[in-house]
């Protein structure tokens, strides 16, 4: 083959051949005698570089074989006929002149141990340029795994100081003895608004306990709209995340415990005004004084628990229903936002729900993006 054919066969692309098919076919719907010759030159042209191309393909594979035949049996050392790990690991260490990691090497050969016998065959040993190619792939994404791990644990530290500083902005840790102390006083509160109920069993006024409540009784009712003022004062202080738990629990609880008293103050009011106003239906005095007096031992009972609780610094939260629902309305860490604010459950699923719906369409936009590129 002389150089000009060679030069031929390696400048001609696959394109520049297509074209030469192209205006062979252009040629044959010629029908003028003096292209005929013009066809059969350009058909001999295109056979000879096909053959020319094929022949340097063929001989660019044989140099790979060779090249890679000659590797291996460089890699294997005992010349066994396969190439063990430590083979590959040394051989490797040999030619790109570094220390690499079991590890790597443990990778790189699982890679292209098709057989899995913890060994390369020839049919399984690529170049080392292939070697090297994957072995950069494997410290790229080892580079990558450990970025992100890094990211991770970034991320996981900013948390945890965040908790902390939100874990500081509510106060919801060990109540103090004051705490104890002040955490009792909203139980007056449904206690001087029960004190109706308990008609009958106070009524001995030379009792100085008695003598006591009735004098706070007073005190109590000459505020004007007292019980609509005592809610509204521990509806505000309860969202104070300054203030300890235990003492705004009390005071969510002790306003459940005062709506509790509305259901059997309303239930006597219909049997005054219904029953017996329009019936002329008339109960025993002895039927309603106990109805009052159990409602205001149970009313006593339930005070006494929550301030019992309470002084020993526990969180009276085991009455039914209404330790229930003062524990909804309890402010927690994952009720607070970044900036230490209180959202509801519901707000703050929706929130959530918006910053899913966002990364969703952002990772979206991004596949579109990589779709695009492909």
């Amino acid at each position: 083959m002389n150089s000009r054919s060679k030069r031929s066969a390696l400048s001609f692309t696959k394109k520049e051949i297509e074209a030469l098919r192209t205006e062979l076919f252009l040629s044959d719907n010629d029908d003028s005698t003096d292209g005929s010759s013009e066809v059969d030159r350009l058909r001999s042209m295109a056979a000879k570089l096909r053959a020319e191309a094929a022949s340097l393909e063929a001989n660019k594979a044989q140099e790979v074989a060779d090249a890679t035949e000659r590797a291996f049996r460089k890699f294997d050392i005992d010349d066994d006929g396969e190439i063990s790990f430590d083979e590959l690991k040394k051989g490797l260490e040999k030619i790109l002149k570094a220390e690499l990691d079991d590890k790597r090497v443990k990778r790189l050969m699982d890679e292209f141990d098709t057989s899995g016998d913890g060994a390369l065959q020839r049919e399984e040993f690529v170049s080392v340029d292939k070697f090297r190619n994957t072995l950069e792939s494997i410290i790229r994404d080892e580079k990558m795994v450990a970025s992100n791990a890094k990211k991770e644990a970034k991320k996981e530290k900013d948390a945890a100081v965040l908790a902390e500083a939100r874990a500081n902005m509510l106060n919801d840790g060990k109540p103090s003895g004051t705490d104890k102390l002040l955490s009792t006083l909203p139980y007056l509160f449904p206690l001087m608004d029960g004190l109706a109920f308990g008609r009958f069993l106070l009524a001995d006024a030379d009792n100085p306990a008695v003598a006591l409540l009735a004098l706070i009784y007073t005190i109590y009712r000459s505020i004007p709209f007292s019980g609509f003022v005592t809610i509204i004062a521990f509806s505000t202080l309860s969202g104070n995340f300054n203030i300890n738990r235990l003492i705004r629990f009390n005071m969510q609880q002790a306003i459940y415990l005062d709506v509790a008293l509305f259901l059997p103050a309303f239930l006597a009011s219909i049997y005054t005004f219904v029953v017996k106003g329009i019936g002329g239906v008339q109960l025993p005095e002895v039927a309603t004084q106990i109805g009052s007096d159990l409602i205001f031992v149970t009313l006593i009972l339930i005070i006494f628990y929550s301030v019992g609780s309470s002084l020993l610094g526990i969180t009276p939260d085991k009455l039914p229903a209404i330790s229930d629902y003062t524990n909804k309305r309890m402010p927690t860490l994952d009720m607070l936002d970044e900036e230490g604010r209180f959202m509801p459950p519901q707000m703050r699923e929706e929130e959530q729900k918006k910053k899913d719906a966002e990364d969703k369409k952002k990772k979206d936009d991004d596949d579109n993006k990589d779709n695009d590129k492909n």
